[in-house]
């Protein structure tokens, strides 16, 4: 393993090797772990499940409650009366 106390200017180049070896062998990181999570996605919307729904809605996908909140899940907000006023003289 490695020392928790050690700063990571102190460890050596080795060392550093070592480390990224495990984690390429054990872990699935950067393009493989974006192309895996992508995968599942589709593959809850392709089958027609509801969290596949809910990925395809924009909605929140794990229960939580979207009468208020949600709102980095669904947008901006579109409210009633948000388009800009005409100027009051003009008439088209």
């Amino acid at each position: 393993g490695v020392d928790g106390s050690i700063r990571v200017k102190d460890v050596s180049e080795d060392k550093i090797v070592k480390i990224r070896e495990v984690i390429e062998r054990d872990y699935r990181v950067e393009g493989d772990l974006r192309k895996e999570v992508s995968m599942n996605i589709k593959r809850l919307v392709d089958t027609g499940t509801f969290r596949g729904l809910r990925h395809r809605k924009g909605l929140p996908v794990r229960g939580q409650r979207t009468k208020t909140n949600a709102r980095t899940r669904k947008g901006r907000r579109s409210g009633v009366g948000s388009k800009p006023q005409k100027p009051a003289g003009s008439r088209a």
